[in-house]
């Protein structure tokens, strides 16, 4: 399905006819520009989102420190196939704060099945359960993209690589939907913003830098780039303006918070994309603002998420 609008400002190039990307208004949901956002593909790294998303909750909800509570990196992480982005090997130990680090800023394979590990393992014994600590860690993916609305979204793993005879896949707008779910939580927009950072392994700190090129750009609180061969280069971005602060008939101030989510799948130029889109996209909001916000579609024009929990 493609998202069309007849005042739509900005189309896409036949150049990236085999991208999927959708543009939206994180607090409204409008959807401001689309494309195959509802094609269901792999989506690399982008999995990582909902895997942080499920290990802050759980921390949350158990009242678990992430800056002290440790992990290992088990012995399945062997299975992987690839090297660890940051030098993590089987046996090595790390905070929980730290993994997500690793994990959203330098995509590290590793550190994501660690967090995986030690939550599902955690899952399971507070329910009186055994089996793969991993695999349940996945469930809960998979019951966070029904919370979500991201109908088209099947998890298999929580790092994002296709090793599964029937791999995970996700959307565009799927993924926009994860990310305005993870940008609600302070832990993980401190996190994602943060151009590098020093890490521990073993009790040694190590710095790492993101990947993502846009962080430290005015605005940018990141979220997460991902590549595989079957994904193609991936990236999804949070940007951030200033609220905007207008007088109403009734003479009282009223403030309008914007941010911009843009979602990109298999877009050889994801960055310099991601930045044209990002400012079609506040032109052609700012524009549907000014002109009263209409919505004449809903079911079209707004992308349907969960509203914040209070």
């Amino acid at each position: 399905m493609r998202y069309v609008f007849a005042s739509l400002l900005f189309l896409t190039s036949t150049l990236f006819a085999q991208e999927s990307h959708i543009v939206v208004e994180a607090y409204s949901g409008k959807v401001l520009s689309a494309s195959g956002a509802t094609t269901k593909r792999s989506v690399a790294s982008l999995t990582k989102i909902a895997t942080a998303i499920v290990a802050v909750d759980w921390a949350t909800a158990t009242e678990t420190d992430l800056g002290t509570t440790a992990l290992t990196i088990p012995e399945s992480a062997n299975l992987l196939g690839q090297a660890s982005a940051i030098g993590l090997k089987v046996g090595d130990t790390m905070t929980l704060r730290d993994a997500l680090y690793a994990s959203l800023l330098r995509s590290d394979n590793y550190a994501a099945l660690a967090i995986a590990n030690h939550v599902g393992s955690n899952i399971l014994s507070r329910r009186g359960l055994t089996g793969d600590p991993v695999q349940a860690f996945v469930g809960e993916m998979n019951q966070l993209a029904k919370f979500v609305l991201a109908k088209n979204t099947r998890f298999t793993n929580p790092h994002g690589l296709d090793l599964e005879p029937k791999p995970g896949y996700s959307t565009a707008a799927d993924i926009a939907r994860f990310s305005i779910h993870a940008m609600r939580r302070n832990p993980i927009t401190f996190i994602t913003r943060q151009p590098s950072r020093e890490v521990k392994i073993n009790g040694v700190g190590k710095t790492i830098t993101n990947t993502n090129e846009l962080v430290g750009e005015t605005g940018i609180l990141g979220i997460k780039t991902g590549t595989t061969q079957n994904a193609g280069p991936c990236l999804s971005t949070c940007m951030d303006r200033d609220p905007l602060v207008r007088t109403k008939p009734d003479g009282n101030k009223g403030v309008t918070p914007r941010r911009l989510i843009v979602v990109l799948l298999n877009s050889p130029d994801r960055f310099n994309r991601s930045r044209k889109l990002l400012r079609d996209g506040w032109a052609y909001y700012n524009s549907w603002l000014a002109a009263g916000a209409v919505v004449k579609n809903p079911k079209y024009e707004l992308l349907a998420t969960p509203p914040p929990v209070k």
